[in-house]
């Protein structure tokens, strides 16, 4: 649906967006209005307003390897020295010149990277997890699901005018890591073929909503009838007055749950009235090629293919160094169909590798997580995100090396999620420990503090939202969480048993920094 029309369309917002970085930047447009419209090309300024995001789209997650040696170029022409997977499977280059933005944009384009609506009052980036197509035991692969919904999505975001952004999901029915049960429509593949779908979830400072299950058998060729039902839902019943409550999930108090299924449903009969919609069945773009020779290795995951193996590497904090797509464009290029996926937990998965291939990736990527607390997630934080309250890249290096120092052994803690404002980008409300960046009064003065979260989770049909707790000072987190390790350690237990059967000193341990 993305024709050469459209295209040229987007060429030519990008020579807009051209003008109005200029006039931001020679200070003849203010933040506010700047944002309005940076946000629907991708890009937003960053805390040193001399200095830009700009947010690459990976539909499903999927880096194939047009997109990685394009990555891998880009990064060496302009000299970029920050990159951050995103907990949406998306790219963000740091620190750009405002120059360049426009520019990587426009060059982005023959590799099949669209910025637009990467940001702002727009459908975002379409989720789907990262081992869909090689995953055993999944119910079948949604990425091409996830594909179209991208394109339709994009054809239509000119026409439309949102309250806010609208968040899309597929899960391939093995895990929920794209969190499909908490999204503003979460589709999750069943065994007989079709889809699962609750609408209207989502995390946020003004609370957090699962989603309401408004369809249990989805045919997978009508996907594209339920969006249009949740954009004309949302356009028609959504909040356009009041920002902080124009996300989907406040139709839940404004229609009720059942209010909100009864209206949608309707908008759903209406569009499917209107017809022109349906999908053909579709299929994983390119097969995958065999492989005789195994493999051992903790990060190194069976695929369904005999043979084939992925990768998993999860760069501390999401921060991917600068000189790896180079490298793992090299070690891909000539392997058949292998590509990497960007997960929403900030981990790369390089996928379809033989043996031999998994090895060399596994080589290249030793630098990565190397314990389950390792592979905790956080957002890029105050130092760079102009909506930052807090440094969580900060904390989570600090607690990283803590941990490490003290000698926790893997398992006694678990990954933790931290998100350096009270917006939502690192999901710690779904974290087995969350941190959300905020302050805490000392001596009646503020101190960068965090508060604390407890007992959420993303598993499949298990998901729940931990339980807000104390606020902990941000310099006694790092001491917090060993002191949590070394409990679970000296039990002899991992960090969900110990947890579960050691809840009075786990509240004690925690009061202790309250």
């Amino acid at each position: 649906m993305v024709d050469s029309k459209w295209l040229q369309t987007y060429r030519e917002e990008i020579d807009i967006f051209s003008g109005k970085i200029r006039d931001f930047q020679d200070g003849k447009m203010d933040k506010k209005d700047y944002k309005s419209h940076s946000g629907g090309m991708g890009s937003y300024a960053q805390r040193d307003q001399t200095r830009h995001m700009l947010r690459l789209r990976m539909p499903a997650g999927r880096l194939t390897a047009e997109r990685l040696k394009f990555l891998a170029d880009t990064l060496e022409k302009y000299g970029v020295q920050r990159v951050k997977l995103t907990t949406c499977e998306t790219i963000q280059l740091h620190d750009l010149l405002p120059e360049q933005v426009p520019a990587i944009m426009e060059e982005a384009i023959s590799s099949g990277i669209l910025c637009r609506g990467g940001g702002g009052d727009n459908p975002r980036n379409v989720m789907c997890s990262p081992l869909s197509g090689v995953q055993k035991g999944e119910a079948f692969d949604p990425s091409p699901y996830a594909e179209a919904v991208t394109d339709y999505l994009l054809s239509i975001c000119r026409g439309i005018h949102m309250p806010r952004k609208l968040k899309i999901a597929f899960s391939n029915g093995v895990d929920d890591s794209v969190h499909s049960a908490f999204r503003d429509m979460g589709f999750r593949a069943q065994a007989d073929g079709t889809f699962s779908l609750r609408i209207a979830g989502g995390l946020g400072a003004m609370g957090q909503r699962m989603g309401v299950l408004v369809d249990g058998a989805v045919k997978p060729g009508e996907v594209l009838y339920y969006v249009k039902a949740m954009v004309d839902t949302f356009c028609r019943h959504g909040n356009y007055e009041n920002r902080a409550r124009a996300r989907t999930r406040f139709m839940q108090d404004t229609l009720g749950p059942e209010g909100l299924k009864e209206a949608y449903l309707k908008n759903l009969e209406a569009a499917k009235a209107a017809g022109g919609l349906e999908l053909p069945r579709l299929e994983a773009l390119a097969g995958v090629c065999g492989g005789e020779e195994t493999l051992d290795n903790p990060r190194a995951i069976p695929q369904k293919q005999p043979g084939m193996y992925t990768v998993k590497y999860h760069p501390v904090g999401g921060l991917l160094p600068v000189e790896k797509p180079a490298k793992l464009y090299a070690a891909i290029k000539d392997l058949c169909n292998a590509e990497c996926r960007v997960g929403p937990d900030e981990t790369l998965y390089i996928v379809n590798l033989p043996a031999a291939g998994a090895e060399k990736v596994l080589a290249l990527t030793e630098d990565g997580a190397k314990t389950e607390f390792e592979y905790s997630v956080a957002c890029i934080g105050a130092t760079v995100c102009q909506q930052g309250v807090r440094d969580s890249q900060g904390l989570l290096q600090a607690a990283v090396k803590a941990v490490r120092e003290a000698g926790i052994p893997d398992g006694a803690l678990p990954r933790i999620r931290i998100s350096g404002c009270p917006s939502s980008c690192a999901a710690h409300q779904a974290g087995t420990i969350g941190f959300q960046g905020g302050v805490r009064l000392e001596d009646k003065m503020p101190q960068p503090a965090f508060r604390m979260f407890l007992g959420g989770s993303d598993a499949l049909s298990g998901a729940r939202f931990g339980e807000a707790e104390a606020v902990i000072l941000e310099r006694d987190i790092p001491a917090l969480l060993v002191e949590l390790g070394r409990a679970a350690a000296a039990a002899g237990q991992p960090w969900a048993q110990w947890s579960e059967s050691h809840r009075e000193e786990l509240a004690a341990i925690v009061a202790k920094y309250a």
